[in-house]
């Protein structure tokens, strides 16, 4: 993807007919009803279904963006042909030794990549370039209820109570695979605010359930770090365990799932003194099984044999995972570039 075709991926365009902000004629019930991804294909004009909220974010100008992507840009193609140059040097020994006092090529390419990194975040700091997303990725099964409840939250849920201000969900390929995903953006104003980040992150975790994939800066999307990028540059700014420890991760997720299955619990229970009678009030009369029923049978087949599908991973589950390579992913992932 070019650095100007990846930049438009970030922005919503002009009277773009798959987008919602506050004032839109439809309601968001409305909007995420009539237009969900699992049903609204791409054909190289709508990649996308944006909601935004009120709030926005403070936008670098369009002088110090383009200077941010030339400058992150040119670092970028450094650190490729630095990395191709430890590949081929033969000085630089496979395996460290202690004993000589040398560093391995592994050790010396990802000092490389972590100073990267460090630059990376030095120049969007610099030029106010800093705003990105999280990233979630949602099986095309499941995508359309965990876009609706994502975007419901944003305009008027728990996300509105955070500093998210947009987000935007791929819409289906032309020639979907098994395992496609969907990839769900979910944008933060500053990707190294670690506190914002992180309060965010609590909302998606405890409210929505949602497997994460990491936190990525539009910075990166424009210039094309992925996920598969030579550089071996972490392609997402921050990890779900650099901001909170696996356990808490874990306890937030079944906190909400322990309360989705109470009050699915509590809605499908049956109340004895509601069920229904037939006309004039009469009990129905008792049917007698033959001799040869299995008296441990179900009267209805449809329920016997069919169960519910658990919610899995997400608001009612997605996947995680990273790397946006895509708007789309096959297990995940999707991972368009962004």
């Amino acid at each position: 993807m070019s650095t100007s075709a990846a930049q438009l991926d970030d922005t919503i365009p002009t009277g773009y007919q798959y987008s919602w902000s506050p004032g839109a004629t439809l309601s968001i019930e409305e909007f995420v009803a009539k237009y969900k991804p699992s049903m609204v294909q791409n054909d190289g004009t709508k990649p996308w279904i944006w909601v935004r909220c009120e709030q926005g974010t403070k936008i670098p100008s369009e002088e110090n963006e383009a200077a941010a992507i030339v400058e992150a840009a040119a670092l970028l193609q450094q650190v490729t042909d630095r990395i191709e140059e430890i590949k081929n040097d033969a000085s630089i020994p496979v395996r460290a030794s202690k004993k000589a006092g040398t560093q391995s090529k592994k050790e010396v390419r990802e000092q490389v990549q972590s100073q990267a990194t460090e630059k990376l975040k030095d120049i969007s700091k610099k030029y106010g370039f800093v705003c990105g997303k999280w990233l979630i990725f949602a099986p095309s099964d499941k995508v359309d209820i965990i876009w609706s409840k994502i975007a419901s939250s944003l305009a008027s849920g728990p996300l509105s109570s955070t500093s998210a201000f947009c987000a935007k969900v791929a819409t289906s390929p032309e020639n979907a695979v098994p395992g496609h995903q969907h990839l769900i953006c979910v944008y933060i104003p500053d990707v190294y605010d670690k506190e914002d980040v992180t309060a965010v992150m609590k909302v998606l975790l405890r409210q929505h359930g949602l497997n994460l994939s990491g936190v990525k800066s539009d910075v990166y999307t424009i210039i094309g770090l992925d996920s598969k990028h030579p550089s071996g540059i972490p392609s997402t700014v921050w990890k779900n365990v650099a901001l909170l420890k696996d356990s808490e991760i874990k306890e937030l997720k079944e906190a909400y799932y322990s309360e989705l299955s109470a009050s699915k619990a509590k809605t499908t229970a049956v109340d004895p003194s509601k069920e229904s009678k037939p006309a004039g009030g009469k009990p129905k009369p008792l049917v007698k099984r033959k001799a040869t029923e299995d008296l441990f049978a179900s009267d209805d087949e449809t329920d016997s044999k069919g169960g519910k599908l658990a919610v899995v991973g997400g608001k009612w589950k997605a996947q995680e995972v990273e790397s946006e390579g895509g708007s789309n992913k096959s297990s995940v992932k999707k991972k368009k570039n962004m």
